[in-house]
Protein backbone atom coordinates (compact mmCIF):
# COMPACT_ATOMS: atom_id res chain seq x y z
CA UNK A 1 0.00 0.00 0.00
CA UNK A 2 1.04 3.45 -0.68
CA UNK A 3 1.01 5.92 1.99
CA UNK A 4 1.77 9.04 -0.24
CA UNK A 5 -1.59 7.26 -2.25
CA UNK A 6 -3.15 7.06 0.98
CA UNK A 7 -2.66 10.23 2.40
CA UNK A 8 -3.35 12.15 -0.63
CA UNK A 9 -7.08 9.92 -0.84
CA UNK A 10 -7.58 11.30 2.89
CA UNK A 11 -6.99 14.91 1.58
CA UNK A 12 -9.84 14.81 -1.07
CA UNK A 13 -11.94 12.41 0.56
CA UNK A 14 -12.46 14.05 4.56
CA UNK A 15 -15.26 16.38 3.58
CA UNK A 16 -17.97 14.63 2.80
CA UNK A 17 -16.68 11.81 4.57
CA UNK A 18 -16.73 14.15 7.81
CA UNK A 19 -20.83 14.92 6.27
CA UNK A 20 -21.75 11.53 6.49
CA UNK A 21 -22.38 11.12 2.76
CA UNK A 22 -20.06 8.60 1.94
CA UNK A 23 -17.40 6.45 4.06
CA UNK A 24 -16.86 4.76 7.24
CA UNK A 25 -18.22 6.61 10.71
CA UNK A 26 -15.25 8.69 12.21
CA UNK A 27 -14.23 10.99 9.82
CA UNK A 28 -10.99 12.53 11.74
CA UNK A 29 -9.38 8.67 11.34
CA UNK A 30 -8.36 10.17 7.76
CA UNK A 31 -6.93 13.36 9.35
CA UNK A 32 -3.89 10.63 10.59
CA UNK A 33 -0.79 11.14 9.14
CA UNK A 34 0.77 8.46 11.08
CA UNK A 35 -1.87 5.62 10.31
CA UNK A 36 -1.57 5.28 6.53
CA UNK A 37 -2.99 1.56 6.76
CA UNK A 38 -6.17 2.64 8.71
CA UNK A 39 -6.35 5.20 6.17
CA UNK A 40 -6.30 2.49 3.59
CA UNK A 41 -8.64 0.10 5.49
CA UNK A 42 -11.33 3.14 5.28
CA UNK A 43 -10.78 3.71 1.74
CA UNK A 44 -11.99 0.63 1.01
CA UNK A 45 -15.35 1.78 2.38
CA UNK A 46 -16.12 4.38 0.06
CA UNK A 47 -17.98 2.09 -2.08
CA UNK A 48 -18.23 5.10 -4.87
CA UNK A 49 -14.52 5.68 -4.88
CA UNK A 50 -13.41 2.76 -4.48
CA UNK A 51 -14.92 1.29 -7.39
CA UNK A 52 -13.23 3.57 -9.64
CA UNK A 53 -9.91 3.68 -7.87
CA UNK A 54 -10.07 -0.48 -8.39
CA UNK A 55 -10.78 0.01 -11.83
CA UNK A 56 -7.97 2.86 -12.63
CA UNK A 57 -5.94 0.66 -11.58
CA UNK A 58 -6.63 -2.95 -12.96
CA UNK A 59 -6.51 -0.75 -16.61
CA UNK A 60 -3.12 0.31 -15.61
CA UNK A 61 -1.65 -2.38 -14.56
CA UNK A 62 -1.04 -1.55 -11.06
CA UNK A 63 -1.57 -3.73 -8.30
CA UNK A 64 -2.47 -0.98 -5.87
CA UNK A 65 -5.49 1.13 -6.02
CA UNK A 66 -4.00 3.59 -3.64
CA UNK A 67 -0.75 3.67 -5.51
CA UNK A 68 -0.86 8.01 -5.71
CA UNK A 69 -1.39 7.80 -9.64
CA UNK A 70 -4.63 5.85 -9.68
CA UNK A 71 -5.69 8.56 -6.73
CA UNK A 72 -4.21 11.22 -8.54
CA UNK A 73 -6.36 10.40 -11.71
CA UNK A 74 -9.82 10.03 -9.78
CA UNK A 75 -9.57 13.25 -8.19
CA UNK A 76 -7.55 15.31 -10.30
CA UNK A 77 -6.60 13.82 -13.51
CA UNK A 78 -3.49 12.40 -15.41
CA UNK A 79 -2.88 10.57 -18.16
CA UNK A 80 -4.18 7.03 -16.35
CA UNK A 81 -7.51 8.38 -17.60
CA UNK A 82 -7.21 7.95 -21.12
CA UNK A 83 -6.16 4.02 -20.72
CA UNK A 84 -9.78 2.93 -19.48
CA UNK A 85 -12.32 1.86 -21.97
CA UNK A 86 -15.62 4.38 -21.14
CA UNK A 87 -18.10 1.24 -21.86
CA UNK A 88 -16.37 -0.77 -20.18
CA UNK A 89 -16.15 1.23 -16.96
CA UNK A 90 -19.89 1.36 -17.36
CA UNK A 91 -20.28 -1.99 -17.30
CA UNK A 92 -18.30 -2.26 -14.21
CA UNK A 93 -20.56 0.36 -12.54
CA UNK A 94 -23.78 -1.53 -13.11
CA UNK A 95 -24.11 -3.39 -10.37
CA UNK A 96 -22.26 -0.72 -8.03
CA UNK A 97 -24.41 1.94 -9.09
CA UNK A 98 -27.80 0.10 -9.79
CA UNK A 99 -29.85 1.35 -7.24
CA UNK A 100 -28.49 5.27 -7.67
CA UNK A 101 -31.31 7.02 -9.52
CA UNK A 102 -31.66 10.05 -12.05
CA UNK A 103 -28.20 10.40 -12.99
CA UNK A 104 -26.81 10.05 -16.73
CA UNK A 105 -23.89 7.36 -16.42
CA UNK A 106 -26.21 4.42 -17.85
CA UNK A 107 -26.41 6.09 -21.09
CA UNK A 108 -22.21 7.21 -21.43
CA UNK A 109 -20.91 3.95 -22.81
CA UNK A 110 -18.99 6.21 -25.02
CA UNK A 111 -17.65 9.18 -22.43
CA UNK A 112 -17.73 7.65 -18.94
CA UNK A 113 -14.61 8.44 -17.22
CA UNK A 114 -13.21 7.24 -14.15
CA UNK A 115 -12.74 11.14 -12.51
CA UNK A 116 -14.46 12.72 -9.87
CA UNK A 117 -16.59 14.79 -12.15
CA UNK A 118 -17.76 11.61 -13.87
CA UNK A 119 -19.54 10.50 -9.98
CA UNK A 120 -20.90 14.50 -9.22
CA UNK A 121 -22.45 15.05 -12.60
CA UNK A 122 -23.48 11.71 -14.12
CA UNK A 123 -23.67 9.29 -11.50
CA UNK A 124 -25.41 11.78 -8.95
CA UNK A 125 -29.06 13.06 -9.61
CA UNK A 126 -28.24 16.67 -9.10
CA UNK A 127 -27.50 17.57 -12.52
CA UNK A 128 -30.78 15.92 -14.41
CA UNK A 129 -32.35 17.93 -11.32
CA UNK A 130 -30.92 21.02 -11.95
CA UNK A 131 -31.80 21.08 -15.75
CA UNK A 132 -35.33 19.86 -14.99
CA UNK A 133 -36.34 22.75 -12.73
CA UNK A 134 -33.56 24.74 -11.89
CA UNK A 135 -33.33 23.31 -8.07
CA UNK A 136 -30.92 25.85 -6.19
CA UNK A 137 -30.29 23.10 -3.67
CA UNK A 138 -28.93 20.73 -6.95
CA UNK A 139 -26.62 23.74 -7.59
CA UNK A 140 -25.57 24.30 -4.72
CA UNK A 141 -24.32 20.56 -4.23
CA UNK A 142 -23.20 20.73 -7.64
CA UNK A 143 -21.09 23.50 -6.99
CA UNK A 144 -19.56 21.90 -3.43
CA UNK A 145 -19.44 18.46 -4.33
CA UNK A 146 -17.27 18.55 -7.43
CA UNK A 147 -13.28 19.46 -6.91
CA UNK A 148 -12.87 23.21 -7.60
CA UNK A 149 -9.88 25.39 -7.91
CA UNK A 150 -9.58 28.67 -5.81
CA UNK A 151 -6.51 30.71 -4.77
CA UNK A 152 -5.70 31.71 -1.56
CA UNK A 153 -5.55 35.24 -0.25
CA UNK A 154 -4.44 34.66 3.00
CA UNK A 155 -4.48 31.40 5.49
CA UNK A 156 -3.47 30.21 8.91
CA UNK A 157 -3.54 27.28 9.95
CA UNK A 158 -7.19 26.02 10.12
CA UNK A 159 -8.96 28.77 7.49
CA UNK A 160 -7.84 30.28 4.83
CA UNK A 161 -9.20 33.04 2.94
CA UNK A 162 -9.87 31.58 -1.16
CA UNK A 163 -10.36 33.48 -4.37
CA UNK A 164 -12.83 31.28 -6.17
CA UNK A 165 -14.98 30.98 -8.83
CA UNK A 166 -18.95 28.88 -8.21
CA UNK A 167 -20.85 27.48 -10.55
CA UNK A 168 -24.08 29.67 -11.54
CA UNK A 169 -27.05 28.69 -13.39
CA UNK A 170 -28.71 30.75 -16.20
CA UNK A 171 -31.73 28.70 -16.85
CA UNK A 172 -29.69 26.39 -19.90
CA UNK A 173 -26.44 25.78 -18.75
CA UNK A 174 -23.98 26.06 -15.87
CA UNK A 175 -21.65 29.34 -15.73
CA UNK A 176 -18.94 30.15 -13.95
CA UNK A 177 -19.42 32.84 -11.84
CA UNK A 178 -17.64 35.97 -10.95
CA UNK A 179 -14.38 35.76 -8.54
CA UNK A 180 -15.34 35.88 -5.03
CA UNK A 181 -13.34 34.92 -1.59
CA UNK A 182 -14.76 32.41 0.72
CA UNK A 183 -13.56 31.18 4.19
CA UNK A 184 -12.49 27.25 3.92
CA UNK A 185 -10.57 24.72 6.66
CA UNK A 186 -7.36 23.41 5.93
CA UNK A 187 -7.84 21.44 9.72
CA UNK A 188 -10.10 19.72 12.02
CA UNK A 189 -9.52 18.63 15.34
CA UNK A 190 -6.23 20.45 15.27
CA UNK A 191 -5.10 17.90 12.47
CA UNK A 192 -4.37 18.89 9.00
CA UNK A 193 -2.66 17.33 5.75
CA UNK A 194 -1.48 20.44 4.59
CA UNK A 195 1.61 21.66 4.87
CA UNK A 196 1.34 25.12 4.92
CA UNK A 197 -0.22 27.45 2.97
CA UNK A 198 0.92 30.82 1.29
CA UNK A 199 -0.84 33.41 -0.32
CA UNK A 200 -1.24 32.82 -4.39
CA UNK A 201 -0.83 29.19 -4.02
CA UNK A 202 -2.87 27.06 -6.22
CA UNK A 203 -5.43 25.23 -4.43
CA UNK A 204 -7.94 22.25 -4.75
CA UNK A 205 -11.48 22.47 -2.59
CA UNK A 206 -14.15 20.04 -1.81
CA UNK A 207 -17.33 21.50 0.17
CA UNK A 208 -15.25 23.65 2.61
CA UNK A 209 -12.30 22.31 2.83
CA UNK A 210 -8.76 22.58 1.38
CA UNK A 211 -7.33 19.18 -0.08
CA UNK A 212 -4.12 20.14 -1.38
CA UNK A 213 -1.49 22.88 -3.11
CA UNK A 214 -2.00 22.17 -6.81
CA UNK A 215 0.53 22.46 -9.91
CA UNK A 216 -0.79 24.79 -13.17
CA UNK A 217 -0.83 21.15 -14.51
CA UNK A 218 -3.13 20.14 -11.76
CA UNK A 219 -5.17 23.07 -11.94
CA UNK A 220 -5.72 23.09 -15.84
CA UNK A 221 -6.75 19.15 -15.64
CA UNK A 222 -9.47 19.88 -12.68
CA UNK A 223 -10.64 22.87 -14.37
CA UNK A 224 -10.74 21.23 -18.71
CA UNK A 225 -12.11 17.60 -16.96
CA UNK A 226 -15.41 19.58 -15.50
CA UNK A 227 -15.21 21.48 -18.34
CA UNK A 228 -15.19 18.01 -20.99
CA UNK A 229 -18.31 16.95 -18.58
CA UNK A 230 -20.07 19.83 -18.74
CA UNK A 231 -20.41 20.33 -22.53
CA UNK A 232 -20.68 16.59 -22.84
CA UNK A 233 -24.27 17.31 -21.08
CA UNK A 234 -25.12 20.03 -22.80
CA UNK A 235 -24.46 22.44 -19.94
CA UNK A 236 -21.68 24.36 -20.29
CA UNK A 237 -21.74 28.22 -20.81
CA UNK A 238 -18.26 29.77 -21.14
CA UNK A 239 -17.19 32.59 -19.36
CA UNK A 240 -13.66 32.88 -18.85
Amino acid sequence: MSAEGALLFARYAYPPNELGYCGPADAAGLLRRDATADIERRARQFEGAWCYLQFLAETAGIPDPLDVRVVEAYWIGNELLDRADPAALVERMTDRFRGQLGGTWREAATRALAHHSFQVFEVYPWAPMLRSSGHPTALSVLDQCRIRTGVVVDADRDVATVRSRPLCWDGAGLTDGAWREETVRCSAGGRTLIDGLSPGDRVALHWDWVCDVLTDEQTRRIEDLEERRRNALGLLVRTR
